[in-house]
């Protein structure tokens, strides 16, 4: 009798060894096959850029190729749903900003996924500032003058912004407001049409992500009025912040993060998240960063969480009394 039961017992874990070989095995060898990297604005703007040399090194540094998928429209949530109801796996990761991974949940009202619960985070990339920017031909040189020349001609301004409800969006409204100044916001697919517009005088001002913008500053084909941090950019000095320019205690800042499914496994996470950091400190990463205007960040992914956190405690109220809905 008791042979028998001891057999069966070997038997028993001989048998659950074989059916958690794999499982194992699948856990080591990942990634065993290209990585897909989900971007939630068109490509050509500085969001992109970014997302594209991390791709790259991260391909480098985990042995398959990382492929960028540009998924634009609503606001980046087109592409969070599309990596929210994808396999929690490790081969479909987003590079998120913060209207897919935070800003969203306080606006739309039907929205397919709640961020705090689809997503699990891997890492905060990075950080910049937004720029108030406007056109050649615009007589305005400072926000003041932007104030004054607005209210002189009412609801003949537009702002073009990267989408509805982004931050680009947001931090239009709350600075119209604090102005008192109405314009029509004019909501792009990402960065790249919100510049050519610009350029081509179809759009009178721009509230974007910074670092598209910097060149074509540096050069002289559109004008600065602002950053909104609460130091100034120190790729362009001279250019007063929002607060300098006369409204206490504004600040917005982009930021870029990488997060994957809920329930994609913790040791895919902790390598994406130690080959990100690795970017980060190195010499082809702070090279990237440094040009499209952007202070690296990085961290574990549980310092990434508390942030989203705490921007979601920050901008809830504002949102709300804005009655900003999409």
């Amino acid at each position: 009798m008791s042979s028998r039961i001891t057999r069966r017992s070997v038997l028993a874990v001989a048998a659950a060894g074989l059916i958690a070989k794999p499982a194992i095995l699948r856990a080591e060898t990942w990634p065993s096959r290209p990585i897909t990297l989900v971007m939630p604005f068109a490509a050509g703007g500085g969001t992109d850029l970014l997302a594209r040399a991390l791709a790259q090194d991260l391909g480098e540094r985990l042995g398959q190729q990382v492929v960028v998928d540009n998924r634009a429209g609503a606001g980046g949530n087109i592409a969070a749903t599309f990596v929210a109801k994808a396999p929690p796996d490790g081969y479909t990761i987003m590079f998120g900003t913060p209207g897919p991974l935070a800003n969203n949940k306080l606006m739309y009202k039907n929205l397919a996924f709640d961020p705090e619960r689809a997503f699990a985070p891997i890492v905060l990339i990075a950080k910049s500032p937004l720029i108030v920017a406007a056109r050649l031909g615009l007589p305005v040189t400072t926000l003041a003058e932007l104030k004054t020349y607005a209210a002189a001609n009412p609801g003949k301004l537009n702002v073009g912004v990267p989408g509805n409800g982004t931050l680009g969006h947001i931090t239009s409204v709350l600075l119209q407001q604090a102005l008192g100044v109405k314009m029509a916001s004019v909501p792009y697919r990402g960065t790249a049409p919100v510049v050519n517009d610009l350029l081509g005088d179809q759009v009178d001002l721009a509230m974007d992500f910074m670092p598209s913008y910097v060149p074509l500053v540096r050069d002289g084909r559109i004008r600065a009025l602002a950053v909104t941090t609460s130091q100034r950019a120190p790729d362009l000095p001279d250019v007063k912040t929002v607060q300098e320019a006369g409204v206490p205690g504004f600040e917005a800042t982009a930021w870029y993060a990488l997060a994957a499914p809920t329930g994609t496994p913790s040791d895919v996470i902790d390598k994406l998240n130690a080959a990100t950091n690795a970017f980060l400190t190195s010499p082809k990463g702070k090279e990237a960063l440094a040009t499209l205007s952007m202070q690296a960040v990085g961290g574990t992914p549980a310092a990434l969480k508390a942030f989203i956190t705490a921007e979601l405690e920050k901008w809830g109220p504002v949102v709300k009394e804005a009655n900003i809905t999409m």
